[in-house]
């Protein structure tokens, strides 16, 4: 029931999904990144590209690389409203 989700929603970390290809252009923004950093010549093996891959991984990590999401959770309510039941708090 709505009440139940309501008193269940503070268990969660809300990681929201957009409902279209937005995450899809997140995912293919970082293989751009990938091919136009990393990839952008001619490896000679496996375990190079591997190594290389990996190197390029770890650097972006430290470097704390992130999106800039414009999707916020108002956004989501004003356009996904509509499709959930209003929850009612006594």
């Amino acid at each position: 029931s709505p009440e139940q989700a309501h008193r269940l929603v503070g268990r969660f970390e809300w990681i929201y999904t957009p409902k279209h290809a937005s995450w899809l252009n997140m995912a293919e923004l970082e293989f751009s990144a990938l091919q136009r950093q990393c990839l952008h010549r001619r490896i000679p093996s496996l375990e190079r590209l591997r190594s290389e891959v990996e190197a390029w991984v770890a650097a972006r990590s430290r470097a704390a690389i992130t999106l800039n999401w414009q999707f916020s959770t108002q956004d989501a309510r004003r356009t996904l409203g509509r499709h959930y039941e209003t929850i009612r708090i006594n």
